[in-house]
Order: C-alpha cells, then sequence, then structure tokens
C-alpha cells in the first residue's frame, strides 16, 4: 500500500509540473497579446490558431539555441543556478491545499517562506558565477529588492496567520465562506500584491533588467536553456503569488470553475500593470518597502492581534 501511495504521489507532482509548464507558457502567450493591445498592435497571432502554438514555437527555439558560457565563469555554479532557481519555485506548487492525493502541509506557510528565502540565493548565485560586473550588478539589485518585500510579505501573511491560528494553507477556505479577507483586510491585500509585484521583479519594480546600464540584470550572460529556466521560473513564481492571493485573501482553494476564473484574473493583473504603470525610482522602491509597508504591516499585525484577544 505504501508504495502504490509512494507511485500515485509521484505520478500527482508530475502531472502537476506539467500544468505549471503549460499554465507559464499560455501566461507568457496571454501577456504578449495583452501587451499587444494595449500598445495598439497585434500581438503573437501567426503560429497556430491564433496564435495559441506560439509559446512552443518559443520554447523549440530557445532550446535550439547554442548555450554559451563566458570562459571566466565559475562553470558549475553558473550551470546549475537557474536549475536550482526552477526547482525551488516547483517545491513552492507542493503547497496548493488539494484535497487528494498530495501533501497537506500543517506548517505549509514556513516552507513557503524557506523556499522563497532559497530563491534569493539563487538569483545571487546566477549573477555572481558569471563573472561579469552587469550581472553582478543586476544580480546585488534584485537581491536588495527581494530581501526587502520579503519582510513586509511576512509580516503581512502574518496578520492572516493570527486571523485562523494556523499554518496550514487548507484551513483559509473555511474561514472564508462567510467572507473573504480581503474585504476585511482591505490595505494590506492591496499591499500583499504590490510587494508580490517586487517580489517576482515583475513591473514597476523590474529594476534587474530596468537601467540601461545593466543590459538584462542577473541573467545576460545565460542563452539557450539557460535563459529558458530563469524565464519559466520568473512566470511560474508570478502564478503561484498570484494563486496565493486568492488562497488568502479571495476564498482560498476551491475546486471550482471560479477559482480558476479569479487565478486567471489576478494573473492578468500583473500584465495589466506592466501594460500599464511607468517603472519606480530604485529609492522610492525602497523607501516605499520599510517606511510605508512595514509600519503599516507591524500596525495591522497589532491590530489583528488584539482583536483575537478581544473575541
Amino acid at each position: 500500500m505504501m508504495i502504490k501511495d509512494m507511485y500515485l504521489y509521484m505520478i500527482g507532482v508530475l502531472i502537476m509540473i506539467i500544468g505549471v509548464m503549460v499554465g507559464v507558457a499560455f501566461l507568457t502567450l496571454l501577456e504578449r497579446q495583452a501587451l499587444g493591445y494595449i500598445q495598439i498592435r497585434k500581438g503573437p497571432n501567426k503560429v497556430g490558431y491564433m496564435g495559441i502554438l506560439q509559446p512552443f514555437a518559443d520554447v523549440v527555439k530557445l532550446f535550439n539555441k547554442e548555450q554559451t558560457f563566458p570562459s571566466y565563469s565559475n562553470y558549475m555554479v553558473y550551470y546549475f543556478s537557474p536549475v536550482v532557481s526552477l526547482i525551488v519555485i516547483l517545491m513552492s506548487w507542493l503547497l496548493i491545499p488539494y484535497y487528494f492525493n498530495l501533501i497537506s502541509f500543517n506548517l505549509g506557510i514556513l516552507f513557503f517562506l524557506c523556499c522563497t528565502s532559497i530563491g534569493v540565493f539563487t538569483v545571487m548565485v546566477a549573477g555572481w558565477s558569471s563573472n561579469s560586473n552587469y550581472a553582478l550588478l543586476g544580480g546585488l539589485r534584485a537581491v536588495a529588492q527581494t530581501i526587502s518585500y520579503e519582510v513586509s510579505l511576512a509580516l503581512i501573511m502574518l496578520s492572516s496567520i493570527i486571523m485562523i491560528m494556523n499554518f496550514n494553507m487548507i484551513n483559509f477556505f473555511f474561514y472564508q465562506e462567510v467572507i473573504w479577507f480581503f474585504f476585511l483586510m482591505m490595505p494590506l491585500s492591496l499591499c500583499w500584491l504590490s510587494s508580490s509585484l517586487a517580489e517576482t521583479n515583475r513591473t514597476p519594480f523590474d529594476f534587474a533588467e530596468g537601467e540601461s546600464e545593466l543590459v538584462s540584470g542577473f541573467n545576460v550572460e545565460y542563452s539557450s536553456g539557460g535563459f529558458t529556466l530563469i524565464f519559466l521560473s520568473e512566470y511560474a513564481s508570478i502564478l503561484f503569488m498570484s494563486l496565493l492571493f486568492i488562497l488568502l485573501y479571495m476564498g482560498g482553494y476551491s475546486l471550482s470553475l471560479i477559482f480558476y476564473m479569479k487565478l486567471s484574473f489576478i494573473s492578468f493583473v500583473f500584465i495589466w500593470i506592466r501594460g500599464t504603470l511607468p517603472r519606480y525610482r530604485y529609492d522610492k522602491l525602497m523607501y516605499l518597502s520599510w517606511k510605508s509597508y512595514l509600519p503599516v504591516s507591524l500596525n495591522f499585525l497589532l491590530f489583528f492581534l488584539g482583536l483575537k484577544i478581544f473575541f
């Protein structure tokens, strides 16, 4: 029985990984089409019906390109950091509180915080190991930004944890049957959304690749497979942060069409923001994190703590 359970679990994880990869492929297509219409032009619409095969054509093109590496790079670390980056993101997807087969973590939120912390190291190592000054600068900026927003993310999350007094993600569904936490914690939920934009290095906080002198940020020396893996991990983390927003604030996980519509909408919000807002200034980004979100999240934390004790 134990062996059979293990096989079922491995098949479940495999299906989940394939699902995430396909979701990421079509998220990139959605982004390019949406940005096309926002900028009053056609997006990719030639490959297959309405461009639906474009992501697969992109993958084939990227993996067929030559895999180069700088002669002074720290080769093994340089080669494996994108792989580790993708693995860490896919590990955090195990958190989803399925009602069947896969894991139900009792300490799921702590596991998520561990995964995001390790994700910072992959970016730092990817920037350092290529031995390029531009990549190192981009990596340092990305790391400083991610660490800053991790603090506010953890504190905002703590308010939600205090409301349910549990680290298991599945409990968020039971506590939001009457009213979503989005309405109970309106300012905090919006802080979470913008912090997750900064955490995933998305517009208007995409400083790792934003400055003209940094070329493309920490991934500037990567080509072919390495670049593809970094790209995949970035988009998988966007999908995951959208999912987490729904788990925490918009009714938790439920096996229904509405849940997937909510997930698609929040993912679309990431793209919508990219097409609408200009890039922030770096010092403003840090000011926003340490001078705005940190005090707000700490005050709300005390407020919800008092609320819980009072009731």
